[in-house]
């Protein structure tokens, strides 16, 4: 593989790697405020564990976000030079507001939330974390403005002196429609993939103690049944509930920016359903065989009637689609010579891949309803099983999204937009820096290799916090009279603001 190859290679991995971590922190920070927030309105000690459990694996996962994410900044000098030279003064404004706004919110709150425990007064304390969950989705929406720019450029001019994309107008940039639309999405994404996260750990443990309470003696046995009717069962409902709305949102929203797609992006639409050639109404493929290279070997073998037609213009018939081969020739036409596909393959299925590996959030959503349904508290194993098995689903779900949406904007790192400033676009070769292919395998394979590294630390966190539970001394929280030591008369006073 040449230096292009490579440099692909190793921001893909790292990016991947640090996107899987990504959508669990911007979903589960406002669900643990969310839980805080339940402990101060009803006082109920359940609430006050569950925000201490979940908050001790919140921050195992933002702590290697934030590792991870570090990285991908330094590739855009390093690895791909010439990109920043060509968009910098565009792309580093989002980037910039993202670390001196998102990033320092996010930093300062989290760490007064962690320290603030019996501190704080409980209302400020309570407001950390709710900035906290403010500042990892404002940094989200910073960090998809400056990719959107990349999906379909807005606010900017390009300068023929200096061969550069120059700012024109930051509110253009941070209204592009693109990005109005992509946002949401991956919120919504963001929300499913924590919201299965808390049902799966919670419905396990649910069912957990129901089961050991069938065989443990008198006090032990109400003790765990106790937990799992007024800790875990209020959690996992909670956590389904907003699975439910979570996926609701990532429907519309995906029309949404589906039909945006089609406008801005006809190529990546049309690879997505593997549409070689032109067609009037066209059936949307549920499965295809072949290598659906350059459409020279694809077969359509499952199809649905007038379903692509309604997610391309929102009708049902009279819709006529471009195909890919179409769009080459175009292309050709425009920019001239080159290969404007992308990989077919990738696109086609990652495209269902992520639409696919939700079918776990769902199936685990329907299930949690029914079984809890009327106060009911479930033993059945089938649903603990069910728990554990849906908890990776959106995790891979939103990781085929990102694959889809990059992938399939290839061979553009910046792509034309059709109705906007002539010359703002760059291919994925001119963007790379002059390495040599040598050094670029150096940082890939030590990047891989540490990355793969931190994966096994933050897995064997997750599990081993998981299954330790809420610990025995966040049974009450700190003030607490009511179940607080005996006063020591001896003791001299202190003047506290602790709660």
């Amino acid at each position: 593989m040449d230096t292009l190859d490579v440099s692909r290679w190793q921001f893909g991995i790292t990016t991947v790697y640090h996107f899987i971590l990504v959508p669990l922190t911007i979903g589960l920070a406002p669900m643990i405020a969310i839980m805080q927030t339940m402990w101060v309105v009803t006082k109920k000690d359940h609430w006050y564990r569950l925000t201490k459990f979940f908050g001790k694996l919140f921050l195992i996962n933002f702590a290697l976000g934030v590792a991870t994410g570090i990285v991908q900044e330094f590739q855009f000098g390093m690895n791909w030079s010439e990109y920043s030279r060509f968009v910098g003064d565009v792309f580093g404004a989002p980037l910039a507001l993202e670390g001196l706004v998102a990033f320092f919110m996010e930093s300062v709150f989290i760490g007064l939330w962690i320290f603030g425990w019996g501190r704080l007064p409980k209302l400020v304390h309570l407001a950390c974390i709710w900035l906290v969950a403010i500042g990892v989705n404002a940094s989200a929406f910073f960090i998809i403005a400056a990719n959107s720019f990349m999906q379909h450029p807005v606010g900017a001019t390009y300068n023929p002196e200096t061969g550069r994309a120059e700012l024109t107008s930051i509110w253009e940039l941070l209204t592009n429609n693109t990005a109005l639309a992509a946002f949401p999405h991956a919120v919504a994404g963001a929300f499913l993939t924590a919201a299965t996260f808390v049902a799966g750990i919670s419905g396990w443990w649910m069912v957990r103690n129901m089961r050991r309470a069938k065989q443990a003696e008198a006090a032990e046995a109400e003790r765990l049944e106790t937990d799992a009717r007024t800790m875990y069962r209020p959690a996992t409902r909670f956590a389904l509930l907003v699975m439910i709305v979570a996926g609701i949102g990532i429907i519309y929203t995906g029309d949404v920016q589906g039909k945006l797609m089609f406008q801005q992006q006809p190529m990546k639409m049309a690879s997505a359903e593997s549409l070689c050639e032109t067609e009037m109404d066209p059936d949307f493929s549920l499965l295809t065989i072949g290598t659906h290279n350059n459409c020279d070997s694809v077969t359509h073998v499952i199809k649905v009637p007038y379903a692509l037609s309604w997610l391309a213009e929102g009708k049902f018939t009279g819709v006529e689609l471009q195909g890919v081969n179409q769009l080459q020739e175009q292309a050709e036409q425009d920019f001239g010579p080159g290969n404007y596909r992308p990989n077919l393959f990738v696109t086609y299925w990652s495209f269902r891949a992520m639409i696919g590996l939700a079918a776990g959030s769902a199936a685990l959503a329907l299930a949690g309803l029914w079984v809890t349904r009327k106060g009911r508290v479930p033993d059945q194993k089938w649903f603990g099983i069910l728990s554990l098995v849906a908890i990776p689903t959106p995790f891979m779900a939103n990781s085929a999204g990102w694959i889809f949406t990059e992938m399939g904007r290839q061979p553009w790192v910046v792509h034309p937009n059709p109705t906007g400033v002539d010359m703002i676009r760059l291919t994925v070769d001119q963007g790379v820096s002059d390495h040599a292919s040598a050094t670029v395998w150096a940082s890939l394979i030590t990047f891989t290799l540490l990355y793969g590294a931190l994966g096994v630390v933050w897995f064997k966190l997750i599990v081993r916090y998981a299954k330790e539970g809420p610990l025995e001394h966040d049974m009450h929280p700190p003030g607490d009279t009511d179940h607080d030591e005996p006063e020591d008369p001896d003791k001299p006073k202190q003047l506290s603001f602790a709660y």
